[in-house]
C-alpha cells in the first residue's frame, strides 16, 4: 500500500487549466505537509519560464529542453517563502501523450535534483523517523489521466511506488498555527586566517552552531511544557463541520539553554581574529500543523525549523544582494551599514495558512507582488501583505590594521596565563577581557 496524498480541491482546477497550455509539457512543484499517516498538498506551482523561453515560440522537441537546474533553483526560492511545517513535497509534469513514456524518468531525475538543491541550504538534519518519500505526479494533457508515484529521496536507487491522489475541500480550514518571537544575539568571530573576509561562509558556520542551541531549547506551548508524544490539541475544543478557515493559534515561548555540552570541563582557545559578526534582533516565526491528531513533537519540530530557516534565509538574501550590487570579487570591506530584509506574511485564499517572503526597505509593494506571481503563481493584494518585523540594520566593521607589538606581547602573555587556568569561568572572563582590549570590530544585525 502506497502513501496517500490529500489534495486541496482547487489544485485540480489549477492543473486542468495548465493542461490547456501545454507546449509540449509543463512542470511544477507540489507544496504541502508530510506526516507519518499521509501527506497534504495545499498548492501546486508551475515552473516560471526562463526569459529566452518566453521569447521563443517553438522549443526543442520532446523533453530535451527540460532544465533541471532551473527547476531546482525555483524550488529553493519557493522553500524560502514557506513557513514552518510546509515543504516541497514533490514535482508534477503535464505532458502530451507522445511524451508519456519518457515523463516518468524525467520526473524521477527532477525529484532527486530538487532534493539535492534543498538539502544544501538546510541547517538541520531530517529526523530518523521522518518520511522521505516525494511525489511524482504525471498528468496526460489529452486524457487528463493522473498517475501519482513516490520515490525515497534517501535512497538513490529507489524505485517508483504507487500512491493515492485524493482531492478534498477545505483541506487546511482548521489547521493549527504556532507563532513565536525569538530574540537573537549570535557572536561569530572572523579568524585572521579567513581569506578575503569570507563573511558568508563564517556566518553559515556560526548559524550552524546556533541552530544546535535551537534544537536543544525548551518550548512552552501556551505557557506549558508538553510531552512530545501527546496530542497537540488534547483538551481543546474541536470544530467539526465548518469549511471556513478557523485557525487555532498557539503562542510559543522559546527558552534557550545558557550552557551547552555534557562535560563540565572544557578548554578555552585564544584565536587571532580580524573582526566579528554579531547578529542581533528579534525574528518572527510561524509554523502550521495539520489537524488530524497532530503530536506535540510535530508542532515543535515545524517551529524549530522555521526559526532556523528564517534567520539563515535572510542572511543568504542579504549576501546575494551584496553580490548583485557590489560584485563577488570585492575584497576590501570597510565599515558599512546595511538593512536586513523584513519578514512579511500573505494569506492563501480559502485557507488558514499564510505564506511568507522577505522585503528590503527600498522595495516597493509592486515588486513583492511580482515575486509572488513569478514564484508561486499567486496574485497578492498590497493590503494583504503584513510586515511582521521592524527594520534591522547591519554594521560591518572589520580590522584594517594588524595589532601592535605591545598588543601582540600582551596576547602571548595572556595565552600562557590562560593555559594555567583550570576554572572555565576564569578562562572565559580572561579571554574576553584581553580580546576586548585588542579588537573592537564587529558586524551588527539589530
Amino acid at each position: 500500500m502506497g502513501r496517500t496524498y490529500l489534495v486541496e480541491e482547487g489544485i485540480g482546477q489549477y492543473l486542468t487549466e495548465l493542461s490547456t497550455k501545454v507546449k509540449p509539457y509543463v512542470t511544477g512543484l507540489l507544496v504541502g505537509q508530510s506526516s507519518p499517516q499521509r501527506d497534504y498538498v495545499i498548492r501546486a506551482v508551475r515552473t516560471p519560464p526562463k526569459e529566452q523561453q518566453q521569447e521563443e515560440s517553438v522549443g526543442p522537441p520532446g523533453l530535451a529542453s527540460l532544465d533541471e537546474e532551473w527547476i531546482s533553483t525555483h524550488a529553493s526560492q519557493v522553500s524560502r517563502m514557506l513557513p514552518g511545517g510546509l515543504l516541497v513535497l514533490g514535482v508534477f509534469m503535464i505532458a502530451t501523450p507522445e511524451l508519456a513514456k519518457d515523463a516518468q524518468n524525467a520526473l524521477r531525475k527532477l525529484i532527486f535534483s530538487v532534493e539535492k538543491s534543498l538539502s544544501k541550504r538546510r541547517l538541520w538534519k531530517p529526523a530518523a523517523e521522518e518520511v522521505s518519500d516525494r511525489a511524482a505526479l504525471q498528468i496526460c494533457s489529452a486524457s487528463k489521466k493522473v498517475v501519482c508515484r513516490t520515490y525515497d529521496v534517501q535512497d538513490p536507487k529507489s524505485s517508483a511506488k504507487p500512491a493515492d491522489w485524493k482531492y478534498q475541500s477545505a483541506l487546511t480550514a482548521s489547521w493549527v498555527a504556532l507563532g513565536c518571537t525569538v530574540n537573537v544575539n549570535i557572536h561569530i568571530p572572523l579568524l585572521a586566517t579567513s581569506p578575503n573576509h569570507d563573511l558568508e561562509k563564517n556566518t553559515k558556520n556560526g548559524l550552524n552552531r546556533w541552530s544546535k542551541q535551537i534544537e536543544d531549547s525548551v518550548f512552552l506551548i501556551n505557557g506549558q511544557v508538553k510531552d512530545e508524544d501527546t496530542e497537540l490539541l488534547e483538551g481543546q475544543k474541536k470544530f467539526r463541520g465548518s469549511t471556513q478557515p478557523s485557525t487555532q493559534f498557539s503562542d510559543v515561548k522559546v527558552l534557550t539553554q545558557l550552557c551547552q555540552g555534557a562535560s563540565p570541563r572544557a578548554t578555552a582557545t585564544v584565536q587571532v581574529c580580524s573582526g566579528s559578526i554579531n547578529l542581533r534582533g528579534a525574528v518572527k516565526c510561524r509554523a502550521y500543523v495539520h489537524s488530524n491528531k497532530p503530536k506535540v513533537k510535530e508542532a515543535i519540530q515545524a517551529l524549530k525549523r522555521d526559526i532556523i530557516n528564517t534567520l539563515s534565509d535572510r542572511c543568504e538574501i542579504l549576501f546575494e544582494d551584496l553580490i548583485l550590487n557590489e560584485g563577488p570579487q570585492k575584497k576590501n570591506f570597510g565599515r558599512e551599514y546595511h538593512v536586513l530584509p523584513q519578514r512579511l506574511f500573505v494569506p492563501v485564499a480559502g485557507s488558514s495558512v499564510m505564506l511568507s517572503d522577505y522585503k528590503f526597505g527600498d522595495e516597493a509593494a509592486g515588486e513583492i507582488q511580482e515575486r509572488f506571481v513569478e514564484m508561486l503563481d499567486q496574485p497578492v493584494r498590497a493590503e494583504d501583505m503584513h510586515i511582521a518585523e521592524d527594520i534591522s540594520t547591519v554594521d560591518i566593521c572589520p580590522v584594517t590594521d594588524s595589532p601592535s607589538d605591545t598588543q601582540q606581547a600582551q596576547l602571548t602573555k595572556a595565552t600562557l596565563l590562560l593555559k594555567l587556568q583550570q576554572n572555565m569561568g576564569l578562562v572565559v572572563a580572561a579571554a574576553v577581557a584581553v580580546l576586548a582590549s585588542i579588537f573592537s570590530f564587529s558586524y551588527f544585525s539589530d
